[in-house]
């Protein structure tokens, strides 16, 4: 089980709610800001990801912790007839639907306010399902791997790219450097939410990942789990299905 990092420590409100108020603050710069913090290579991380979901020719997907709907939009690559992006943060849904009226893929991509713990949605409905950056932001991480395995069709693709620890020298030692001292300094600098980045930063350390994460969804009930560390172990994409 994940330790239970919250955004606002003197908070009386939920992680389901801290976290939405967090990212509703910062949906104005949060693409800009993610493209700086990664330096852009979670822009390759993600193609990646639609290049597995493609394989299985999915009709229906959902992507959940859309935020501002980077990875729905990549996958309307895909020939996908729907793609819903699910958050919990109104201010990022709103950045995703005028990014993707820009782009003219209202017809195929809708965005959805709700929670990926209670999804609106019937038992095997999707083909497939992913979470970009997100699955550390669940309040109860298994639970929420539940209600995927739940809504996702028997031989169904989950994709997981989550942020990770390097267990390599030297990287493990510049992984922990930026992301306690640079990290929260950008978040500070760019966003008027100055314990957003510090909070991303803390809760990324501290999420189970590789093989402790793989064993989760395992448990979970899903099948063909596997991890790929991506840039030396910075991130890893996860895949998984459903018997």
């Amino acid at each position: 089980m994940s330790k239970n990092v919250t955004p606002y420590k003197n908070s009386s409100l939920g992680k389901k709610e801290q976290v939405a108020q967090m990212f509703d603050t910062i949906s104005g710069n949060y693409d800009s800001l993610n493209r700086v913090i990664s330096f852009g290579i979670d822009i390759k991380w993600r193609k990646k990801v639609v290049a597995i979901i493609a394989k299985s020719n999915p009709k229906i997907l959902l992507d959940i912790a859309t935020g501002t709907g980077d990875l729905a939009i990549l996958m309307a690559q895909t020939n996908a007839e729907k793609i819903i992006g699910l958050d919990i943060s109104a201010g990022m849904l709103e950045v995703g639907v005028q990014k993707i009226a820009a782009k003219k893929l209202s017809n195929r991509i809708e965005m959805l306010l709700g929670d990926s713990e209670n999804m609106p949605f019937a038992d095997n409905y999707f083909d497939a399902i992913t979470v970009a950056f997100g699955v550390r932001n669940f309040e109860t991480l298994e639970k929420g791997l539940a209600e995927i395995l739940r809504v996702l069709k028997p031989n169904g693709v989950f994709v997981i790219l989550e942020t990770s620890v390097p267990e390599k020298f030297p990287y493990k030692q510049g992984y922990h450097f930026y992301s306690k001292n640079i990290l929260p300094l950008i978040g500070k600098l760019f966003s008027k939410d100055n314990t957003a980045y510090g909070y991303l930063s803390e809760s990324s350390a501290v999420f189970p990942y590789g093989e402790t994460l793989n064993n989760i969804l395992r448990k979970i009930g899903f099948i063909e789990v596997q991890a790929m560390p991506q840039t030396f172990g910075v991130a890893t994409i996860y895949s998984a299905s459903k018997k």
